[in-house]
């Protein structure tokens, strides 16, 4: 991939995109929240429809000229509600962030009650983190995971609603590995006449894919990312039932944004449209296989895996009873020097800064892209393990970066 008409205008940028695919190229992307989409789904990203206002719906546009814009839009919620079986599907939320805030101006008023997953848990920060818009407008109280098995604790939720009285739940996560009992929460949220969200950013191509439990037609909204595990264009989706469907769209536009990034929209649509195809099915399936066999490689390393495992794309795991004197961000750092791109990442009883914190977290979805299969992905646990244990020993970076080098040329991107 060249950047010639970039460069023609600006070379400064264009030697920076030309450094971000080199960088893709040669390192492997590990952070759970990354993938790496289609060249159709980049060219959809890249299109004319950046060019073009569509604010409104199809049919329903503030501005002439909106026949294609209508067109690709139409196909995008089409695909979704097929990929995920909803009655309404909004495409227009330029993230996950915002899908959510849709929901919580739909629904909610300022000072209303949310009830979500702590931050250092799993959680994420639209669900109620105090620098999040969500922890300065709402009413907040956090449910846990247990601090024994890692799971999350449905009883500790149960009597947290019961005594908080919650205007609404909200289920989902950045950083949990295990399956959600959507069922379970919705029977808790009904029992105090709270509303559900649903939120999987992180496993919206699982659900698509039957790799996890679906939410859809169990609680009352359901958010994601479409550029995660479904692999589409870089935004956000909101699905609900039709009872919903007129305030989530005004909660939307005009309510939190003002014209939809149409390019984006064709971006989710082209990503949709490849999920829906059997291969799709197939990658789903070995990036949650993927991450198995990289917790159960780290775990024989004698490193300690959040709750013992993952049912999920992503691997949690607590340095503190292995590596007690190192950082989650030093490990990430050293990591990176080597060519392996990951994250440090708060663990469940987080006694550090959320900046430094004390675990890392590594996902599969972009290797399982690149082709990796399980042989590869103990190679790759075999890494991360070697370098965490010794960061600053020079032999033994120089051996997994060149390691790194040969399997990034086994499974080139983009060729």
């Amino acid at each position: 991939m060249n950047y010639d008409e970039v460069r023609a205008v600006d070379p400064d940028v264009a030697d920076a995109l030309e450094g971000e695919v080199e960088r893709q190229q040669d390192t492997l992307a590990m952070i759970a929240s990354e993938n790496h989409v289609s060249e159709a789904v980049l060219e959809a990203q890249g299109s004319h429809l950046t060019n073009k206002y569509a604010e409104g719906y199809p049919g329903k546009r503030y501005y002439a000229g909106c026949e294609y814009a209508d067109e690709v839009e139409e196909l995008a919620i089409e695909r979704a509600k097929e990929l995920w079986g909803a009655e309404h599907v909004n495409v227009q939320p330029h993230s996950g962030t915002q899908a959510n805030m849709g929901v919580y101006l739909a629904m909610l008023d300022a000072g209303d009650k949310i009830l979500s997953l702590d931050l250092t848990h799993g959680g994420h920060l639209s669900h109620g983190h105090p620098a999040n818009f969500t922890g300065q407008l709402y009413e907040v109280e956090q449910y846990h995971v247990d601090p024994e098995t890692g799971y999350i604790d449905y009883e500790e939720l149960d009597e947290l609603a019961k005594e908080f009285d919650p205007d609404i739940i909200v289920s989902g996560f950045s950083a949990y590995p295990r399956a959600v009992e959507f069922e379970t929460i919705q029977e808790t949220a009904e029992s105090v006449d709270a509303l559900h969200l649903a939120d999987i950013a992180h496993i919206t191509g699982l659900v698509a894919a039957g790799e996890h439990p679906s939410p859809v037609g169990i609680a009352d909204f359901v958010t994601g990312s479409t550029h995660k595990t479904i692999r589409a264009g870089r935004g956000g989706i909101i699905m609900t039932s039709k009872e919903y469907a007129s305030d989530i769209d005004k909660a939307v536009f005009p309510g939190g944004q003002g014209g939809p990034l149409m390019h984006n929209v064709a971006g989710k649509a082209v990503g949709f449209k490849e999920a829906l195809q059997p291969a799709f099915t197939e990658y789903a399936a070995q990036v949650v296989e993927n991450a198995k066999t990289l917790a159960a490689t780290l775990e024989d390393r004698g490193m300690e895996i959040v709750s013992g495992g993952t049912d999920t794309h992503l691997v949690l795991v607590d340095l503190r009873p292995s590596h007690p004197d190192l950082t989650g961000g030093e490990a990430e750092e050293a990591l990176e020097s080597v060519g392996l791109v990951l994250n440090a990442n708060t663990v469940p009883g987080e006694t550090r800064s959320a900046f430094n914190p004390s675990g890392i977290r590594a996902g599969t979805p972009a290797l399982t892209t690149r082709g990796f299969g399980t042989e590869e992905m103990e190679t790759v646990g075999n890494l991360i393990a070697d370098v965490v244990d010794a960061p600053e020993d020079e032999d033994v970076l120089a051996e997994a970066a060149q390691t790194i080098d040969e399997l990034t040329a086994a499974h080139p991107l983009y060729e």
